[in-house]
């Protein structure tokens, strides 16, 4: 019998171990600079920057977009890469359709904001005051 409860408490420490370890999503913000100052860029696939948020709002990582001038495919482009990154939320000013459409393939949220990347951050982590 106290094999059997020592074994429940392990599997329940090991569970909540791996659920409390997990890393936050990441959040991308399209912005028109290089800080949090900036404004949201108002569209997605040809934004100058992103911005790359963990979880708990730390900047992770400010990305210059390659694909900004790029003649066409620049939202699957785009997506493709922050893919890579692990983002699983993006925020802009607002996308076109076949970014729309393969976010959704994708699984990764987006939301549409206006303002700035701090405001929109705290949107995303859901924290706007």
């Amino acid at each position: 019998m106290k094999r059997v409860l020592f074994l429940i408490v392990v599997l329940f420490l090991f569970v909540t171990g791996l659920v409390f370890a997990q890393p936050k999503e990441k959040i991308a913000i399209a912005a028109d600079g290089k800080t949090t100052a900036a404004k949201v860029s108002s569209v997605a696939a040809r934004s100058p920057y992103y911005l790359l948020f963990d979880g708990s709002g730390k900047l992770l990582e400010t990305l210059e977009n390659p694909y900004q001038a790029a003649k066409s495919g620049a939202a699957a482009s785009v997506l493709s890469l922050l893919a890579k990154k692990g983002v699983m939320l993006i925020i802009a000013g607002d996308f076109g359709d076949n970014m729309i459409r393969d976010m959704k393939g994708k699984g990764i949220k987006y939301v549409e904001f206006k303002g700035s990347v701090k405001e929109a951050l705290e949107k995303g982590l859901g924290t706007e005051k």
